[in-house]
């Protein structure tokens, strides 16, 4: 069937393997969630929040149910999600969040993919000064004016709105999560997304051969099951 077939293959397999790792995200969300609010998403924000997520990422309906009701179970496990910092090869801020059942299994995992790479795992807290928290929301943007929007906004704690195609980002401030989520849902505004993204506040620069390397190291942290995402540094190229 020639190259052609295989490099649509390759890539479509690519793309349902990350789907499967993002439903498998979505689902220790749930149990995360679940195990600290209980099971009604009207009274648990929580996970109102990340059923909203599980949406928008077009994950079935049946396998949110029985997420939720894998939780429920005494026997089922929790996560507990901690964060890993640390640097990269040539000295570029790697900050990487997980959940896990098995902490000693994720840090050594973690920890074995840095160090091997040349960098090195670091306390808690080191790249608070490079790397920012903020919330992210994400709305449909059909017959909604942005420019109205962000004046309606902030006094919500909107810091950023913008439209890209068709939907809007909102980005606040990590403390105002709550308020904004309200807010979005008292106006009756059609959340795609809700969550917490980490942003640069100061860039490592690299060459081209350098940045290669590094992103071999954020591929192998990211093809790990416990991880959620993975943050760098590194400062974007010039096409």
């Amino acid at each position: 069937m020639g190259r052609a077939f295989e490099a649509r293959k390759q890539s479509k397999m690519k793309r349902w393997g990350k789907m499967a790792k993002l439903f498998t995200r979505i689902g220790k969300d749930i149990v995360i969630a679940v195990k600290a609010g209980g099971p009604n998403p009207e009274s648990n924000a929580r996970l109102r929040v990340i059923m909203q997520n599980a949406k928008g990422a077009n994950m079935p309906k049946d396998r949110i149910e029985a997420a939720i009701k894998r939780a429920t179970d005494k026997d089922t496990s929790n996560y507990e999600e901690i964060v890993y910092e640390g640097y990269g090869p040539y000295k570029v801020a790697i900050l990487v969040e997980t959940s896990t059942d098995n902490i000693n299994r994720t840090v050594g995992n973690v920890r074995s993919y840095i160090t091997r790479s040349g960098g090195t795992l670091g306390t808690s807290g080191l790249l608070n000064f490079i790397f920012e928290r903020k919330a992210v929301f994400r709305i449909a943007a059909d017959g909604v004016d942005v420019e109205e929007l962000e004046l309606d906004l902030i006094d919500f704690g909107a810091e950023e709105v913008f439209q890209d195609e068709n939907e809007i980002t909102i980005t606040t401030e990590f403390e105002d999560f709550g308020k904004m989520q309200k807010a979005l849902e008292d106006k009756g505004f059609n959340i795609i997304s809700s969550e917490f993204e980490r942003f640069c506040t100061t860039y490592k620069e690299v060459t081209a051969e350098q940045e290669a390397e590094v992103q071999k190291l954020i591929d192998k942290l990211e093809e790990d099951d416990d991880v959620n995402a993975v943050y760098h540094n590194m400062a974007p190229r010039e096409e």
